[in-house]
């Protein structure tokens, strides 16, 4: 339906139509009735850097062979990315005195493996959180091969997360030890993550319905805030694929809004949005 918005580009029903058709086959993103303002604003800007007059030509760009390489920047305008440093602190506190300590607890031999995958790492803040708290709870222990993925589906973040630099009012959120130990602040005002953070850490750009590279198995899984944008089929399915992925009693840590209620029977609840697999 039509509304009386005045508009500096034509946006009908067919135009939102086919942007929701296309975000969901592409990414699997469900865009309602709700976010028809969103999509207007978010691809204004790519209408109007493209130099198009309407959504009608978007469209049709974006359905042509010539359209390929905004299909891309088309997504990474669509999704939203907030996120900050330690965001929902209890996660962080599980994973170093539940997840971790135990790890510690039965690691033998010289060479212990630990694999973490931030699934939706957006601008960075929340692997380089886990990075922190994984240096932090393994402190001393040597011969720990501690590998974190991180992925995204926009590509522009995962670039920005790979440099590592962020505005210093954005470590506010980093307990002051940690801050001290893996903060490096610069002569612009800016802030950029240690190099032994860093080091630990592999940036991909990654489409979660495509096919995965790794094989795993990962300890823990962040895939937090990010179920929130599919519908019930394709929130079983990638829970199903996550648990495939997990080591046996291996955990995952979901968005404060989210749960696993009749999703998947794969994983028990151990904390707050925080999970176990058990099959």
């Amino acid at each position: 339906m039509q509304s009386g918005i005045q508009r500096e580009f034509g946006f009908d029903d067919h135009d939102f139509a086919t942007v929701v058709k296309l975000v969901k086959e592409l990414a699997g993103i469900v865009l309602t009735e709700r976010k028809r303002e969103l999509v207007y604003s978010r691809l204004a800007r790519r209408v109007r850097a493209l130099g198009l007059n309407s959504f009608a030509a978007y469209c049709a760009h974006l359905e042509s062979p010539a359209g390929k390489s905004e299909i891309g920047q088309m997504v990474n305008a669509i999704t939203t990315n907030l996120t900050s440093f330690f965001r929902e602190p209890h996660h962080f506190e599980y994973l170093a005195k539940d997840v971790l300590a135990n790890l510690v607890k039965r690691g033998s031999g010289t060479k212990r493996r630990l694999r973490i995958w931030s699934a939706g790492c957006s601008s960075g803040e929340e692997p380089y959180s886990i990075a922190m708290t994984v240096c932090h709870a393994l402190g001393s222990n040597a011969g720990w091969d501690a590998k974190i993925l991180a992925t995204d589906i926009d590509t522009q973040m995962v670039a920005i997360a790979l440099a590592g630099r962020y505005a210093i009012e954005k470590c506010s959120s980093i307990p002051v030890g940690m801050r001290q130990l893996f903060v490096e602040k610069d002569d612009q005002g800016n802030v950029e993550m240690a190099d032994c953070i860093k080091s630990l850490i592999t940036f991909r750009a990654l489409n979660l319905f495509d096919g995965w590279p790794m094989n795993g198995p990962f300890d823990a899984i962040f895939c937090r805030n990010v179920m929130i944008y599919f519908d019930t089929d394709a929130k079983r399915e990638l829970f199903d694929r996550f648990a495939n992925i997990l080591a046996p009693g291996g955990f995952i840590f979901i968005g404060h809004s989210e749960g696993l209620y009749q999703l998947s029977r794969r994983f028990c609840h151990v904390g707050r949005t925080t999970y176990r697999r058990v099959s």
